[in-house]
């Protein structure tokens, strides 16, 4: 397992070639300390733990590291499925200007006709995503102020990622000599 920058595990999701629609996450609150914790998989990819914090409103900082290759079994029923009431995607900036506009008019286009006739939420969802080409969307369960039960079992089967990935976490919050508030 190598531990590296959240960004850095973002990107290489980004630049994936699977199947998009097939990620899934939960997330909440770390179980000691500043920040949170998110864990999100694919079938065929395998299984992401990040740990985040917020030096100040506009930065993010973080760990991150590939705890699994795949989503086997034990790990399925972890990840929420397309009941959940939660969403996420990763998101790419377009290439340049032209993809920009590309992208804008999609999006346009499947607003009006979602907009013209009964759709689900999860529909329209699922259709922005891929007008906008998110490399990565699914289900997730999230507490803002809490812990999903999922995550704190991701946590106990992966003990020794979650122990490194903490370890490195609280010494980019040390370094950045933040503590509790923000910086």
């Amino acid at each position: 397992m190598r531990v590296r920058d959240w960004d850095d595990i973002l990107a290489d999701v980004a630049s994936d070639s699977t199947d998009p629609d097939g990620w899934r996450a939960v997330a909440g609150s770390r179980r000691e300390g500043l920040g949170e914790d998110l864990y999100f998989g694919h079938p065929s990819v395998g299984v992401y733990h990040l740990k985040t914090y917020a030096k100040n409103p506009r930065d993010l900082r973080g760990v991150g590291a590939k705890i699994a290759r795949r989503v086997d079994d034990e790990l399925d029923p972890l990840l929420p499925n397309e009941e959940s009431a939660g969403r996420f995607a990763v998101r790419s900036p377009p290439e340049d200007e032209a993809a920009a506009e590309d992208a804008a008019t999609r999006l346009r286009e499947t607003l009006k006709v979602h907009a013209e006739a009964p759709t689900s939420p999860d529909h329209l969802f699922e259709d922005v995503m891929e007008a906008i080409d998110s490399p990565a969307f699914g289900p997730m369960d999230y507490e803002f102020d809490g812990r999903p039960d999922e995550l704190d079992e991701l946590s106990d089967t992966f003990e020794e990622a979650e122990e490194l990935l903490s370890s490195e976490l609280e010494d980019l919050i040390d370094e950045d000599d933040v503590d509790r508030g923000f910086h």
